[in-house]
């Protein structure tokens, strides 16, 4: 269905220049492990059927000017935000990735507070909005297992974006963003709960979901699968780690 605009749903400011295309990761990206199997099963056997698949798990990487539409203004008045500040952008932001017809910047975690008040107060920016904090378990990423990322929104120019932090196994601390989008307090806290991500300067970082004395992190990958044996129409239905593999 044609929309209004007559753009079909296509982002119209790609209509203005036919080579305003955005930037690409290309095909290789950046690889951190071979995933074998669907859902890369190792302890109890691969359920699914497909035991014998073997792919590569990539993630995206560093794009390449231009952008395309909205995206390099946002990130020139981002740089420009913070060298007015005394910061380098390339101190602050690691890599500006395109993906999907999204914009992620990678953020050195020490760097995230300041970033993300600039985003928030900057005129030319103005992400009012931070929809939350999302954790991320990546077991091959070596020296950045656990990524944080966050959704921000601007009201004024209806614009999304997504920033991400990320911080080694050993050494899981993120700061804080409360303060500067109060909304994040209890997803800090869910994080924190299910990934073991600790927010730095948090005003009350404990459990949300799992009981207080919980011995880990559910929702990492390398979390031990476990589970009892249930009942269902006189069968037994052996845990999850004890099911047969189909591969």
């Amino acid at each position: 269905m044609t929309e209004a605009n007559g753009s079909n749903g296509v982002n119209p400011d790609k209509d203005l220049n036919a080579e305003n295309l955005p930037g690409r990761r290309g095909d290789q990206g950046e690889p951190i492990r071979v995933q074998r199997g669907m859902f890369g099963a190792n302890n109890g056997g691969d359920t699914t059927g497909y035991g014998g698949l073997v792919r590569p798990v990539r993630l995206p990487g560093q794009a390449t000017r231009p952008y395309g539409g909205w995206f390099d203004e946002v990130a020139d008045e981002l740089e420009g935000a913070l060298e007015e500040q005394s910061l380098l952008p390339e101190n602050a932001i690691e890599k500006t990735v395109v993906d999907r017809d999204e914009l992620t910047f990678h953020i050195a975690r020490e760097h995230l507070p300041r970033v993300a008040r600039t985003l928030r107060d900057d005129p030319a920016l103005r992400f009012e909005l931070c929809t939350g904090v999302s954790g991320v378990h990546f077991p091959g990423d070596k020296g950045r297992e656990l990524h944080a990322v966050y959704h921000l929104r601007s009201l004024t120019h209806g614009r999304v974006i997504r920033l991400e932090v990320s911080a080694p196994d050993s050494d899981p601390h993120i700061p804080s963003i409360v303060d500067v989008y109060p909304t994040n307090d209890w997803h800090e806290r869910e994080t924190y709960d299910f990934f073991g991500l600790i927010f730095d300067g948090h005003p009350a970082l404990t459990r949300i979901m799992m009981p207080d004395d919980w011995q880990g992190f559910p929702q990492r990958k390398d979390y031990p699968l476990g589970g009892i044996p249930v009942e269902y129409k006189g069968a037994q239905i052996p845990a999850p780690d004890q099911r047969r593999s189909y591969s």
